[in-house]
């Protein structure tokens, strides 16, 4: 059940019950629960603001609470995929291998800004060095391409889970990299031979690989990859692909 726009903004304590403990969770990771993320309807239309333990847990995701994310993806000069994998100590998809960098905007001033996406941009930027290390000059909201947007839904446990409208970034650049490991477990750089096969691998479940990922990887991601140095033509900022 989708809620409307009132419904969804002053989602009720009481409706988020049973409440859920996190002690046995991860310190630092607990304590970026409590950022807030930007509600929003299926049109991306903003509707409100909601912390992102709430806004990750499936009792709310059940009733229609959607929120703005990210998916960066940086190529090297090669024309190579930047991945990680996420670290266990990860509350959604620990251990999976994911694009570059995935996240969320937060409800603050800068990162609010939707004009060209700007803000989402900025904080592409922002988890870019919080997760891999990268010096922000290195990427700068101008210097990251925004394709389109998709939608999808997916549980990571019994608990918590995503629910997103995810803008896709593309930027190609050699970075200086010096990931976080309580973030990132593993990096690496990859060619598209590379990633089918461990695309193969997650089909046959002998990899673990973060649903989003798996959707994009699907449907456009090879064809953007072959184009890397003529993107505009697959700018669309009017539609939302559902997932």
């Amino acid at each position: 059940m989708t809620l409307c726009c009132s419904e969804t903004r002053h989602l009720s304590s009481a409706a988020r019950m049973p409440e859920i403990t996190t002690d046995h969770l991860d310190e630092k990771q607990v304590q970026l629960l409590a950022e807030m993320c930007i509600l929003i309807d299926e049109n991306d239309i903003k509707i409100g603001a909601d912390t992102k333990k709430n806004c990750h847990l499936n009792s709310n995701i059940d009733k229609g609470l959607l929120h703005r994310a990210f998916s960066v993806f940086i190529f090297n000069h090669e024309e190579k995929l930047l991945l990680q994998q996420r670290s266990d100590a990860k509350i959604t998809f620990p251990g999976c291998f994911t694009n570059t960098c995935c996240s969320h905007p937060l409800h603050t001033d800068s990162e609010l800004e939707e004009k060209d996406a700007i803000g989402v941009r900025r904080a592409a930027q922002r988890r870019l060095k919080a997760e891999l290390g990268i010096p922000m000059d290195q990427v700068t909201p101008d210097e990251m391409t925004y394709l389109t947007r998709i939608h999808y839904k997916a549980q990571s446990d019994g608990v918590w889970g995503e629910h997103e409208i995810d803008y896709i970034l593309f930027m190609q650049k050699d970075v200086e990299l010096s990931p976080d490991p309580n973030e990132i477990k593993s990096h690496c750089y990859v060619s598209k031979e590379e990633l089918r096969e461990m695309l193969d691998k997650g089909k046959r479940k002998e990899l673990e690989i973060t649903p989003w990922f798996s959707l994009i990887a699907e449907t456009f991601l090879f064809q953007w990859w072959d184009n890397l140095q003529n993107l505009k033509q697959f700018m669309d900022h009017d539609n939302i692909h559902r997932m």
